[in-house]
């Protein structure tokens, strides 16, 4: 491992450069991620001392296709983005956990037996302490360490700060105990256990997935528990696209329900048929079977259902025209994606208050603003927080200026696609 005094020299003097640039894909941020860098060092010797480190990094995750699909075994489309968590870490003695992230009070705690706690669920010890117990059921090493985080995925905003937080705890124990061999398939699926078991939030893979494998990463979840991950290369450059994602400043309390409700209804819909899941399930079918199935779990589930089967058939279109260089054919299923997840999915805003729509707000700002220089669609798990939009780059600056009129200096942020995933900077 590296000194933090050496550690900040070496950033101080440009030699990590040529690292930071391969990692984040856009030179006019080498000067913000440098500075970012040497303040994450100082900040962990203002809570820790001069230290031996280690430096690690998870993205966050841009859903590009295949909205609501990982929890009912389809496909997904995601890419890693270069906005991340970083960590300075080392390891401890005692199975000792000291972790502080950003702005919050120091997490401190000695674990042995790593069972559930019920009365720490939604908690972030919650999670440290289920990608750990995670770690160790499936035979690799855990103890303690102490790290100082620093994030700039957006909380709340669709991007999954948290699935970049639990890739990035499977990450430091990774390299600190087991010379990196968690396989990022493996962390993807602890993070979820972690959240899920843990942390008390029904989630699918998708989130985990994207920020543990990194790049634009295809999914097919049809045996989740040996998902098929394929990656995609995809230069938005070379078309001449910008990827844009709007932060609407819409909060994510109180919708734990409006998430849950999406795969309970689907999951209805499913057991119809005697399934647990829709995969399988064709369209012909529920539309033979509908009064009935109306009946039995009501309009919206029945709607749900068929964005799902809708949608699990469009990452396939969306993938093959990534392929196949049709990039008229991917933008026009990116937009129809957009659309049903509107209509027929319904999770662009809250039902328990439909006095604040920032989402749909965004997409009617989006839309008006793009003309044919692009499209737009919910961005995530929808009810708030982003959209996303690719943008032709003539029009980005417009686009931004239109968007950031609406929602605010600094709501409009214009990434890259991260071709890592959880990782190790630096030791």
């Amino acid at each position: 491992m590296i000194t933090t005094k050496a550690l900040k020299e070496k950033l101080a003097s440009g030699q990590m450069r040529d690292i930071l640039l391969d990692i984040y894909a856009d030179e006019s941020m080498l000067d913000y991620q440098t500075k970012r860098y040497i303040r994450a060092v100082e900040k962990y010797e203002s809570l820790f001392g001069a230290d031996e480190v280690m430096v690690l990094s998870a993205p966050g995750r841009s859903e590009v296709c295949g909205n609501h699909t990982d929890h009912q075994h389809g496909q997904i489309l995601a890419a890693a983005v270069n906005l991340d968590a970083i960590a300075i870490a080392r390891p401890l003695e005692n199975n000792r956990v000291k972790l502080v992230s950003g702005p919050y009070p120091k997490i401190e705690f000695t674990f042995d037996d790593l069972k559930k706690n019920p009365e720490e669920e939604g908690s972030t010890a919650a999670l440290i302490k289920g990608v750990l117990a995670g770690m160790r059921e499936r035979g690799y090493k855990v103890g303690g360490f102490q790290t100082y985080i620093t994030s700039d995925v957006l909380t709340g905003a669709g991007l999954s700060s948290s699935a970049a937080f639990e890739t990035l705890i499977g990450t430091i124990v990774s390299h600190l105990y087991n010379d990196g061999r968690l396989d990022d398939v493996t962390n993807a699926i602890i993070g979820q256990y972690a959240e899920n078991v843990f942390f008390g939030k029904p989630c699918g893979l998708m989130d985990q997935m994207a920020c543990s494998v990194g790049s634009l990463v295809h999914v097919d979840f049809a045996d989740p528990a040996k998902p098929v991950v394929e990656k995609v290369d995809f230069d938005m450059n070379s078309y001449g696209l910008s990827l844009c994602i709007t932060d609407t400043k819409g909060s994510h309390a109180d919708l734990t329900d409006e998430y849950a409700a999406v795969p309970e209804e689907m999951k209805k819909v499913a057991a119809y048929f005697g399934r647990d899941v829709l995969l399988g399930i064709t369209r012909s079918e529920v539309l033979e079977n509908i009064d009935d199935i109306r009946k039995a779990a009501g309009d919206r589930a029945v709607l749900r259902a068929l964005h799902f089967i809708a949608e699990n058939e469009r990452v396939s279109t969306a993938v093959d025209a990534l392929k196949s260089g049709d990039i008229g054919t991917f933008l026009d299923t990116i937009k129809a994606s957009g659309d049903s997840s509107y209509k027929f999915l319904q999770n662009v805003y809250s039902v328990k208050d439909v006095s604040h729509q920032s989402v749909s707000l965004a997409l009617c700002v989006s839309e008006g603003a793009l003309g044919d220089r692009g499209v737009c669609r919910v961005h995530g798990g929808g009810f708030a927080g982003t959209i996303q939009a690719f943008v032709k780059n003539e029009a980005v600056e417009d686009y931004k200026k239109a968007m950031e009129g609406v929602f605010g200096e600094g709501s409009c942020h214009v990434l890259k696609i991260r071709k890592y995933g959880g990782m190790k900077v630096y030791e």
